[in-house]
């Protein structure tokens, strides 16, 4: 089940080409009822990836949500061909359903070039190996539980996470917003960089914008809170494999208007950090 549940992730990420500029995707249905923003962000990549040459990078990515996803219908991606230049190349992409846009994202890639170096030191935390895995709830305690939640806990995952700082989350407690969660896929993949840097705009989803429920005591599961991420902004640092133990390092600076900020960086395991990411989604109190 591991290695298909990775392979069908490939596959929902290896777009087919309708014309040069223009894509179409399926979707996977990981118990969200709406199309997993993670899963846009990373075929809009895709997308944009097979526009460029090599030795072309992608190197940031900025993209707005605009609707929310149908996941029994394909999405068509639009690419537009911004501008290419000596060393930096640009791409929009609009990602289409119905006739409408759920997502409009802008992708830049640069030649590889050498110069000036430094980075943020990675937290000092547990190595994977000395953290329990997270373990699936027994049958008869799913059962039990709202239809959303069941969707959501039952379906086998592509990635396996493990939280430096566990949380109940059908349970949660007040705490500081801040967390570290090491990740990666579940069986190993090629050694495309492409595919790569794919796959991590889709995990890079998972566990961002939660961190700004933390000092409130809610998580995605609380039946009278409605989230959704807003715009995600992507850049890419070294290269990385997804199919090693990759470190999310998240904190929240603030929430506020029903919106709550979070930021995270990623490093691999000998403490290179290879991506960082931000996001701003809604955490809106139902009445």
């Amino acid at each position: 089940m591991t290695e298909n549940n990775v392979r069908e992730l490939v596959d929902l990420l290896e777009l087919e080409r309708l014309e040069d500029n223009l894509f179409r995707g399926q979707s996977r249905d990981i118990g969200t009822h709406f199309v997993f923003g993670g899963q846009v962000l990373g075929q809009a990549l895709s997308a944009a990836q097979r526009t460029v040459e090599a030795p072309r990078e992608a190197h940031s990515l900025h993209a707005y949500f605009l609707r929310a996803g149908d996941i029994n219908a394909p999405i068509v991606y639009s690419v537009e061909r911004t501008r290419d230049g000596g060393t930096f190349s640009s791409r929009r992409v609009v990602a289409i359903q119905h006739g409408q846009p759920i997502l409009n994202g802008s992708i830049s890639f640069q030649v590889p070039e050498t110069g000036f170096e430094h980075q943020s030191s990675m937290p000092e935390v547990p190595v994977p190996e000395d953290i329990e895995p997270m373990q699936p709830l027994p049958p008869e305690r799913l059962a039990k539980l709202p239809e959303k939640l069941q969707r959501w806990l039952g379906v086998d995952a592509p990635f396996e996470f493990r939280h430096v700082w566990p949380q109940d989350k059908l349970h949660p407690v007040k705490r500081p917003p801040f967390q570290h969660i090491w990740f990666r896929l579940t069986a190993p993949v090629g050694d495309s960089p492409e595919l790569h840097r794919s796959l991590l705009a889709y995990a890079s989803d998972f566990n961002l914008i939660g961190t700004a429920t933390l000092p409130h005591g809610i998580s995605y599961y609380t039946h009278n809170v409605q989230m959704a991420s807003l715009d995600h902004a992507l850049w890419f640092h070294r290269p990385f494999r997804v199919d090693e133990w990759l470190l999310y390092s998240f904190d929240s600076p603030t929430a506020q208007g029903a919106r709550g900020l979070a930021r995270g960086q990623i490093f691999s395991r000998d403490g290179r950090l290879v991506a960082s990411t931000a996001q701003e989604g809604l955490i809106r109190l139902r009445g």
